[in-house]
């Protein structure tokens, strides 16, 4: 389980998070959603040790990110695309990347396989496409064979297949008993995956829980964002 509570983080006089607490529980999908700005951000990097609180607490499995032992074997993250050097293989990528989490190196060729990208194991990350490279970072994700999925904007730069194949990988992994948290500012996807939500604006959680309560009373789960959010649709994906 990742379990977020009560957390506040201040820049200075700014505040950017304001207790905000919630869960992304083990079998289920969590759509994390909400304007720019809002804090997705700022909660996922918290949440992976990338940052400290002003106060609360983000926990994978009961414990900070930075005390578990093999974060990689418990928690995959995607929050930058592939994060790999341009100059580096994809191969070379994620045997550094396993190398560095103490993951066997067959694990690289399993991954790519796994990611649809065996075929350009040997290609430098400059000639990848923006689809390729996240492709790359979720193979990244997958090297620990972890029981969590942190992804910040999973599809962005796939095609349609890629796509449908991203929502099967991430079904697939929930329906194991692996937990799911993404945020994505595509709200029909987060529709078609997503099993609970929570929804984020001015750093405050302003409705979680299940996504057909999420969206009770609206059309879509877009016009559920925008009326949650107070956001305008020339803001929304901006």
């Amino acid at each position: 389980m990742l379990q977020i509570d009560s957390l506040c983080k201040r820049h200075g006089p700014r505040t950017v998070l304001s207790d905000v607490t919630f869960q992304a529980r083990p079998g289920r999908v969590t759509g994390f959603l909400g304007p720019n700005g809002a804090g997705k951000s700022s909660t996922l990097r918290i949440l992976l040790g990338l940052d400290r609180p002003s106060s609360g607490t983000a926990l994978v499995g009961g414990r900070p990110y930075r005390s578990l032992r093999e974060p990689s074997r418990t928690v995959g993250a995607m929050l930058d695309g592939s994060g790999a050097h341009r100059s580096r293989t994809a191969y070379g990528h994620l045997a550094w990347v396993a190398r560095a989490g103490g993951i066997p190196r067959r694990r690289v060729g399993e991954v790519l396989a796994q990611v649809g990208l065996a075929d350009a194991a040997r290609t430098r990350v400059g000639r990848f496409s923006l689809g390729m490279g996240q492709r790359l970072g979720l193979a990244a994700a997958l090297l620990g064979e972890p029981a969590a999925l942190v992804l910040d904007e999973p599809v962005n730069g796939l095609d349609p297949e890629g796509i449908r194949w991203m929502r099967g990988l991430l079904r697939g992994h929930a329906e194991a008993g692996g937990t799911v948290l993404l945020s994505s500012h595509l709200m029909s996807e987060v529709a078609e995956i997503a099993d609970d939500l929570v929804v984020i604006a001015g750093g405050r959680i302003v409705a979680a829980g299940p996504l057909d309560r999420v969206t009770s009373g609206y059309a879509t789960l877009e016009d559920a964002f925008f009326a949650l959010t107070g956001t305008g649709r020339t803001e929304h994906g901006r």
